[in-house]
């Protein structure tokens, strides 16, 4: 017996509806059941303040550059620019500051549910 393929959907970034954040913050999100993939929208001068979580993060700046900075005490430091990927492992604090008018793409193994839930109160106003 056949089983149905599973439901393939297809989305478009503009089509979607940009949440506004903390500061001028603002993302775009498209999630599946095992990864999630976002646009985030951020003006010079914006601040992610620190956190972390379980899941791992891949972040790639298509225009801009972002100031990370990694680990408890923010001593790593690191600046991405546009066409620059970094890969955040899982549960590593950071920080991150925008240099200039930035978009990035971020993916996120598992799905981040606060960011589904709307309960990732470090980037609400």
């Amino acid at each position: 017996m056949k089983t149905a393929a599973p439901a393939i959907t297809v989305h478009r970034w503009d089509d979607l509806p940009a949440e506004p954040l903390k500061g001028t913050i603002s993302r775009r999100v498209i999630s599946g059941e095992r990864m999630m993939i976002a646009h985030v929208y951020l003006k010079k001068g914006d601040d992610v303040p620190q956190h972390s979580h379980e899941n791992e993060q891949i972040t790639y700046v298509l225009e801009g550059a972002l100031q990370f900075w990694f680990g408890e005490e923010g001593t790593q430091e690191l600046v991405v620019r546009a066409g620059e990927v970094i890969v955040i492992p899982s549960h590593l604090p950071h920080r991150a500051y925008a240099l200039e008018d930035t978009l990035d793409v971020d993916v996120f193994c598992p799905p981040r549910q606060d960011w589904l839930a709307g309960t990732d109160a470090y980037l609400r106003r």
